[in-house]
């Protein structure tokens, strides 16, 4: 059964239209700060179907996602105020110490290390807030951390080129597969663990 192929394709298409890269910056702004998709799922096709144009396509996930996370990290330094008697009530205060220690002493390297992984990046730009992380470390580990995620990616797709666009195409089903059994697989794990 060939499920996989024509979705391909038709992300292809849709990472071809002239109102592709609007979406990229929306998709990777609005990431950073609560939507749950990452913009990866919108560059990799994008770059795929243009190739030269990859690194660009970079550059606007980058700065939309340093952006989006200057939002989170606003609204974590003014909801946190809001937040913390809620946590105090239910006797969070030993984990809220905690993290607010590992956020004081080594906050620029959890947010570099957040904007280059798959972790849910949206969690410590609201952290980062919350717990004072200085405004100019915060956005200059978020550029280096989402920058050289995003960029690492362009470049690998920007510079394979054609023939990665090709292998990719020619086993886009079992990739396909291999993806949905590995989420399948994290969430009954997330559920029953």
């Amino acid at each position: 059964m060939r499920l996989f192929r024509p979705l391909y394709e038709r992300t292809l298409a849709l990472a071809s239209h002239p109102r592709a890269p609007a979406m990229l910056v929306l998709v990777s702004a609005a990431e950073s700060v609560a939507f749950p998709v990452p913009p990866d799922v919108m560059l990799v096709p994008m770059a795929l179907a243009a190739p030269a144009r990859a690194l660009y396509f970079a550059l606007l996930c980058t700065l939309a996602s340093v952006g989006g996370g200057l939002i989170g990290w606003l609204l974590g330094r003014f909801a946190m105020e809001a937040i913390a008697p809620w946590l105090e009530r239910f006797g969070r205060t030993d984990a809220l110490a905690t993290v607010e220690r590992l956020f004081s002493d080594h906050g620029f390297w959890i947010v570099l290390t957040a904007g280059f992984t798959p972790i849910p990046y949206k969690i410590f730009t609201l952290g980062a807030g919350a717990f004072g992380v200085p405004l100019v470390p915060f956005l200059l580990a978020s550029l280096l951390g989402r920058g050289g995620r995003f960029f690492l990616l362009a470049g690998l797709i920007r510079f394979g080129g054609e023939r990665l666009e090709l292998a990719i195409r020619h086993q886009v089903e079992r990739i396909g597969w291999l993806f949905l059994l590995a989420v399948l697989s994290v969430g009954v794990w997330w559920w029953t663990g």
